[in-house]
Formats: C-alpha cells, sequence, structure tokens
C-alpha cells in the first residue's frame, strides 16, 4: 500500500486485541514523530509513553470515560513542551518573553500536531490501529498532576495504540471541491458544500448505526460548538505559564 493510500484509508480504532505492540514497533513509532518538522527546529513537544494498567484506566475516566484508552496496550500522550527551552533561556540569563503570546501556545499546539501525525501514519503501516484522543483536554489538571508535568508543559493529545479487532467503515470526508480553494478563499457556495455533505454523513451514519443514529455533520458540529465544552482549558493553561495575553 502506498503512504497516499495508507493515508487515505485511516479509521479511527476504538477495539484492540489482546496483543502486546511489539517494542521494536514503538520505537520506529516513536522515532517517526521525533524526526517530524517543527518551528525553528524548537521541537516544542513531548511524548509519555503509558503501559501502566491503573493509570491507563485513569486517563480514560479524565478523558470522560473512554474504555478503549483502557483496553488499548499503549497510550501515547503528546504534550506541548516548552520545559527545555526555559531551561535554555533562563541559562542565558533571558527572560522568555515568547510564553505570553498566544503564538506560543500555537506553536506548540502545531508541533504536537505534525508530530502525531508522523507516528499516527508509521503505527498504521505497522498494522496497528489508533484513534486519537483529544479528551485529555476535559480534566487538564488532573491529567497535569497525574503525569507530573511540569511548568511550561500541557496536554494537547492522546494516541491509543493496538492490534485492531474491528474493521470500521471509512468515513467520508468533505469532497475536494469544499476544502481546497486556490488564490483565495471562496465562500460563494458554502450553504451548497454543507448541505451536500450533511447528506453524505446522513447517509454514512444511518448504514453504520442501522438507522439507530441519523444525522448529518451539521448536527454533531452544533452540538458541540455551541458552547465552551472544555471550559478548564484556559485557566489550566494559564496555571502551567501559558498566559496568551499578547
Amino acid at each position: 500500500m502506498s503512504i497516499q493510500e495508507l493515508m487515505k484509508n485511516h479509521r479511527s480504532i476504538r477495539k484492540y486485541k489482546n496483543e502486546e505492540v511489539k517494542e521494536e514497533d514503538l520505537k520506529a513509532i516513536l522515532e517517526s514523530a521525533i524526526h517530524a518538522p517543527s518551528s525553528i527546529n524548537g521541537q516544542q513537544w513531548s511524548v509519555i509513553v503509558v503501559r501502566d494498567q491503573k493509570k491507563r484506566e485513569k486517563i480514560a475516566e479524565l478523558s470522560g470515560g473512554q474504555d478503549w484508552i483502557a483496553q488499548a496496550p499503549v497510550f501515547l500522550l503528546f504534550v506541548g513542551d516548552y520545559h527545555k527551552t526555559a531551561y535554555s533561556l533562563n541559562k542565558a540569563g533571558l527572560p522568555f518573553g515568547n510564553i505570553d503570546s498566544q503564538e506560543a501556545t500555537m506553536v506548540m499546539s502545531v508541533d504536537v500536531g505534525i508530530a502525531f501525525s508522523n507516528a499516527m501514519n508509521c503505527a498504521e503501516s505497522l498494522n496497528y490501529g489508533i484513534v486519537p484522543i483529544g479528551g485529555i483536554r476535559r480534566s487538564p489538571d488532573e491529567m497535569i498532576d497525574l503525569l507530573e508535568l511540569p511548568k511550561y508543559v500541557y496536554p494537547i493529545l492522546g494516541m491509543c495504540v493496538g492490534v485492531p479487532d474491528e474493521t470500521p467503515m471509512l468515513k467520508p470526508r468533505f469532497p475536494f471541491n469544499s476544502v481546497v480553494h486556490y488564490e483565495k478563499y471562496d465562500s460563494s457556495n458554502t450553504k451548497e458544500k454543507v448541505e451536500e455533505y450533511d447528506k453524505i454523513i446522513n447517509d454514512y451514519m444511518n448504514i453504520r448505526t442501522e438507522g439507530s443514529q441519523v444525522k448529518g455533520w451539521s448536527d454533531t458540529v452544533n452540538q458541540v460548538y455551541s458552547i465552551v465544552y472544555f471550559p478548564k482549558v484556559k485557566p489550566s493553561l494559564e496555571r502551567q505559564g501559558f498566559k496568551n495575553i499578547k
């Protein structure tokens, strides 16, 4: 399978066989993440490998009861990480001026995303299944305490890794012409694009759930984004040293 086919074939896997992730495979997955590009080669991210069963159970609880975290043999927690940067600045006698900016938070989030993508593609190329876990930001203070994250380190995204025990349907994405724009953003037919995709997802959900959950893309995003669904993120970011005031 080509790398393009591999990426287009991604499915979120939430059921895993009772098999371990081979040590050499895990190392390959982590090495792939390490070699991801980052802003100014700052590498503002780290990853915590969690295999301990009780700790994975606690992470599953803090993430909103996502049992697949406890079931997967390996859980990778990707964190935004300025801990080493803070050390370097302190050693040079310089202030950490940029940590007060929203750009600092964006940079570490992008760095995490690129590293995560590398790890995901490598894991799937080795026939493992993964699912991203944004729910680690649901109770961030407890997650920070559980994993003993120091100042300037923040939990951003988790990844379950294991041998798949399911083959879910491939979820359709927005059509090519709905997300690709040339030279400028074209918002002239947003209504048509959204309604077209709502019908696609409606049909997909109808088949996948055998009619028990029939809803479109808009139904999901409306439910989630009409509220601040992780309200503890902002105060916990501030406590970790990310002020986002500039």
